[in-house]
């Protein structure tokens, strides 16, 4: 269905029974947040609050809380997107040669920008930020954020929507520095492109303008996440995804989308940077304050009862956990198809995404030899840590896809316990492990001494099963520490307060080859906590990934260095600790659950 606007995708959500109302006013500090966390964790409908506390407009979340309600909402157009990206079409490419793409033909046609003169409905009237619900997030957040923005860019170089970059970057609307209504906060990470028209703008000594697009049709706000083939730009994706073309025009030199509930308009001066934060994200952990740009706000527009798109993010799973799936389920093998000899991918959701991603590639290089150690998978996680954002990954575990006997178990990517396992049961832990040390890092990451810097570590393992992995602790781990705790086959959890990462090592010295070959054991874990990391698989995937710091925080017994390669005989020892110089981990507030529940119980929730 073409959804002309946010709110009639709602009612259209509302007829089928996936849609609650909150009728009573709710605070945006810190309330509304907490309503639409309690609702999805219990998988439950998209939200409209109807009376936003100190604003006249409504807001709408959770609308993509379940990949089911994705599907359902771009139940008519998804089709038709994913025959162009499977054949790997350029829109513009299927309309300028309509033989050669007949099939797709008509949705392409949807890809091209209506430029309309008429904007009534965007420019209903003129607000301040002031007017907009000011939602609060987690309790040390430094102001209201914009969790769902759509925020457009021009190239300077060659203006106009047919370069244009359309990105989600957060916006700070008020707190710190910011001169309440003239200012607001422009927070963006490493590979956005809006980084590249920044830096064009800059070198021109010119204002980047910029556009900042709230609501509007649901298929805007994916457009503005999706990794794109080369040659696609969002605003295409979003005609086709949205089954109608993006309409656009432009007021006082600033693009405006005809179809956004809100617009916030404004000019970014080069070296104008002011403290943005701290905002709870999507890691689970607050990212701190840094300066970013300043945007000079030049006007705000809304349509007539606007309503305000928001999410919260927080220690996944939460919403854009959906947007993930829902790419995946868009993009299929697009992304592997991009780097040859890649076959899955897999960017772990529970480990906030880039700390941890999963790969199968392919081992063509010798196939005259019978010894198998990696070689292709190598040239292939270089592949995947300079393309994109895959670039931000920390951990790359890459295994190949092997020639199967009778009754070998297909490898899963997405079967996270069972492909550690795989490849921890195969590793050389003197060949296997390849360390990039002060590297640049994904902003969102503490794990590093500064911003954006850090390591990374790609395991490679390919070959026969070298070792059976432990389901028992062993006695030379519980004479080492009598609260370890097993994870999984071949993971110990061990705590901090009775091991340290050395200790651990020097207690340990010359038992390598017989943890390892012998007990079964692959890695230990520090933590403060090793049953509450052992007590749930997500516990440990989200701590001993975000919480450390490759080529600082991993050593191992028996470790050695040859020829400047790093190497182990035992174990891998990760200090998955929380260290004085790491963000610190998103809590909800007490006080505002109690109200949350008195709310919702109102509602069945």
């Amino acid at each position: 269905m073409a959804y002309s606007s946010l709110e009639a995708c709602l009612l259209d959500l509302e007829r089928t029974g996936q849609l609650l109302r909150i009728k009573e006013e709710v605070d945006p500090y810190l309330e509304m947040a907490a309503i639409h966390l309690r609702i999805y964790e219990q998988k439950g409908p998209a939200i409209l609050f109807e009376k936003v506390k100190g604003s006249k407009f409504r807001a709408a979340s959770n609308i993509f809380g379940t990949l089911e309600r994705s599907e359902f909402i771009f139940r008519d157009t998804l089709p038709s997107v994913k025959q162009l990206i499977d054949i790997k079409i350029n829109p513009l490419a299927a309309i300028q040669n309509p033989l050669k793409s007949l099939a797709a033909l008509p949705a392409a046609i949807n890809a091209l920008p209506n430029k309309n003169p008429i904007a009534k409905p965007v420019l209903f009237e003129e607000i301040n930020i002031s007017d907009l619900p000011l939602i609060h997030h987690w309790p040390m957040d430094g102001g209201a954020f914009v969790t769902l923005p759509q925020v457009y860019t021009e190239d300077a170089d060659k203006p106009g929507i047919g370069s244009s970059n359309l990105g989600m970057y957060r916006i700070q609307l008020n707190g710190n520095d910011y001169i309440l209504n003239k200012e607001i906060g422009l927070h963006y990470q490493l590979h956005r492109g809006i980084g590249v028209h920044q830096t064009k703008a800059n070198n021109l000594g010119l204002p980047l303008k910029v556009s900042c697009f709230v609501g509007g049709p649901p298929a805007h706000s994916v457009a503005a996440v999706m990794p794109l083939p080369e040659g696609m730009s969002e605003m295409n994706f979003a005609g086709v995804l949205a089954g109608k073309r993006f309409g656009y025009t432009y007021v006082d030199g600033f693009c405006v989308s005809t179809d956004a509930d809100f617009v916030i308009t404004g000019e970014v001066f080069p070296g104008d940077n002011k403290p943005e934060g701290p905002f709870g994200d999507h890691l689970g952990y607050y990212s701190l304050q840094h300066p970013f740009p300043v945007m000079k706000v030049h006007k705000v527009y809304a349509r007539k009862n606007a309503i305000w798109a928001f999410t919260v993010v927080g220690r996944p799973p939460q919403e854009d956990t959906s947007f993930g799936q829902l790419i995946h389920h868009i993009t299929g093998s697009a992304v592997s198809n991009e780097i040859p000899g890649l076959k899955e991918v897999h960017a772990v959701d529970a480990a906030g995404v880039h700390p941890l991603l999963l790969a199968i590639g392919s081992e063509r290089y010798t196939p005259f030899l019978e010894n198998k150690k990696p070689a292709e998978i190598l040239t292939i996680a270089n592949h995947i840590l300079g393309t994109g954002q895959l670039s931000l990954a920390k951990f790359v575990w890459i295994t190949a896809e092997a020639k199967k006997s009778k009754g070998d178990k297909e490898i899963d990517v997405n079967n996270i316990p069972e492909f550690l396992a795989y490849m921890l049961s195969r590793m050389d832990f003197s060949n296997d492990l390849h360390f990039y040390t002060n590297t640049t890092m994904d902003t969102l990451d503490y794990s590093g001494d500064g911003l954006n810097s850090g390591s990374k570590l790609v395991l490679a393992a390919y070959g026969d099963v070298r070792r059976k992995l432990a389901t028992t602790i062993p006695e030379n781990i519980t004479a080492l520490n009598a609260n370890a705790s097993l994870i999984m086959p071949g993971i110990i959890a061990v705590n901090a307060a009775d091991s340290t990462i050395h200790s651990i090592q020097e207690k340990l010295k010359g038992k390598g080859e017989t943890l390892l070959e012998q007990d079964g054991i692959a890695m230990i874990i520090i933590t403060e906590d090793a049953t509450w990391m052992a007590a749930e698989f997500n516990n440990f995937i989200w701590a001993a990934f975000t919480r450390t710091n490759p080529s600082k925080d991993i050593e191992g017994v028996d470790s050695y260095i040859n020829n400047k390669h790093w190497g182990c005989n035992g174990p891998l020892i990760f200090d998955a600790t929380i260290k004085k110089h790491h963000a610190p981990a998103v809590v909800k507030d007490n006080e505002v659950e109690k109200k949350v529940s008195a709310i919702l119980s109102k509602y069945g929730y």
